[in-house]
């Protein structure tokens, strides 16, 4: 068992509160946590604080005592070099647990397997804080009250995923001596005959592959590509070359925002007509690269290096020391500082306002799905697309590949008699 420990010393100017609101009909917190009154249960038991771009992530309960084994679970993350924004959603997931967990009278060392199928069902009755943006929304209806927004399939799966990593690094430490409270078993339908890829030597490893047995379905959406009218509306608003070379970069060369706010001078090549996409933990807000395999991105559009290579010299600020590319120009205070992720998309929603574009899953990713579903439909195949993406795993790229498939289109208009085969290629012979 963890005891808890005070919160440790952290300047609260560098605080940045993240709002976690939770309400529970119940009241009493597990014994490591200080009793509470229903008025505090159904307000916020739990505060989530980042400090230092990330690197510092704290959860305390309401009476400021440190949640000790969720801050060392975030701590072992940071020494596994993952990303801050993901150890920062592992402990907002995380969060959940406790809630639970603290309503229920239970102490973390005291969750089985059998309390799993509880806590499903109390995610499955979590209000979401947000709008969501899609129509696949649970709604929970009751007689009397008004319908409410439930936390998305996808999103409780990702939680049972933060809370499985987690018990998983109790036992690895000793802190958890029990069983991993969330079941895996093992995968049957890896043996059934499918289009997913399958590495060479497939089979032969002694590791049997696995997946948890709680989990809800999901749905298998298509990615969304902007219209050609779209795309050149936005290109049309934008105000600046520093802007317009950020779309372009993730618009025709499939970057990432992470890949795009993270590259530096050394990585253009401008003769070779490419760029370089590296692994670079030292961004001073924070940006980074999702995948940890470098790349190189070749650009021969035509546009995007010569509108590229006009910012640098010509807005790009000149006394700039910093070897990030893309700055904050102008005048204030925070002039030749790196832009980060919520300026790109600040920026990115004041150009799509001006453009007159207002879906709600326009977000500055949209750019790259935009590149991928063209590359596709233009021909590239499947391993390059892949390989030009940065992606580890194929079924990443597959999403791209149920857009327009080429084969299904001639096949169906093949069916219907509109095109029909030519000699020798098949069909009734003279």
């Amino acid at each position: 068992m963890v005891a808890q420990g005070p919160v440790p010393e952290v300047s609260r100017d560098l605080l940045a509160l993240v709002d976690y609101v939770d309400s529970t009909p119940t009241v009493a917190f597990c014994p490591m946590l200080a009793v509470t009154t229903r008025k505090n249960t159904e307000a916020q038991m739990f505060k989530l604080r980042s400090a230092d771009g990330g690197a510092t992530i704290l959860v305390t309960d309401m009476d400021g005592n440190a949640v000790d084994p969720i801050c060392r679970f975030v701590g072992y993350l940071g020494a596994k070099a993952y990303s801050p924004n993901t150890a920062l959603a592992y402990a907002r997931d995380l969060i959940h647990l406790w809630t639970f967990l603290s309503t229920q009278g239970i102490h973390w060392t005291s969750f089985s397997p059998e309390l799993s199928a509880a806590f499903l069902e109390y995610l499955r009755s979590v209000n979401a804080k947000r709008k969501r943006r899609d129509t696949s929304i649970r709604l929970v209806v009751s007689e009397g009250a008004a319908v409410q927004q439930g936390l998305s399939a996808a999103t409780i799966n990702r939680i049972l995923v933060a809370v499985d990593a987690f018990y998983r690094w109790a036992i690895f430490t000793g802190a958890f001596s029990g069983p991993n409270p969330i079941v895996r078993r093992q995968d049957r339908t890896s043996w059934r005959v499918s289009d997913r890829h399958k590495p060479f030597l497939a089979g032969i490893s002694q590791h049997k592959p696995e997946i948890r047995e709680l989990r809800l379905k999901t749905v298998q959406r298509l990615p969304r590509p902007m219209s050609q009218y779209q795309v050149e509306s936005l290109l049309a608003a934008t105000r600046n070359l520093r802007d317009r070379s950020l779309i372009l970069l993730m618009l025709n060369g499939g970057l990432r925002p992470g890949e795009v706010l993270g590259l530096q001078m050394k990585d253009i090549s401008y003769g070779r007509r490419r760029i370089f996409v590296r692994c670079c933990d030292d961004h001073p807000k924070g940006a980074r690269s999702k995948s940890r395999v470098e790349r190189i991105v070749d650009l021969h559009d035509g546009e995007t290096l010569e509108t590229l290579n006009t910012y640098v010299m010509h807005e790009r600020p000149h006394d700039a020391e910093a070897l990030f590319v893309f700055l904050v120009g102008g005048g204030g205070a925070n002039r030749k500082d790196p832009l980060s992720y919520s300026a790109l998309a600040r920026l990115f929603a004041r150009a799509c306002d001006r453009a007159g574009i207002r879906e709600q899953w326009m977000t500055p990713h949209a750019l790259r799905h935009t590149h991928a579903t063209r590359m596709w439909e233009a021909g590239m195949r499947e391993l390059t697309l892949q390989k030009r993406l940065g992606h580890a795993s194929p079924e990443s790229t597959k999403i791209y590949t149920r857009v327009s498939d080429a084969v299904v289109v001639t096949e169906y208009r093949r069916a219907l008699g509109l095109d029909r085969p030519a000699r020798g290629e098949g069909g009734d012979q003279p």
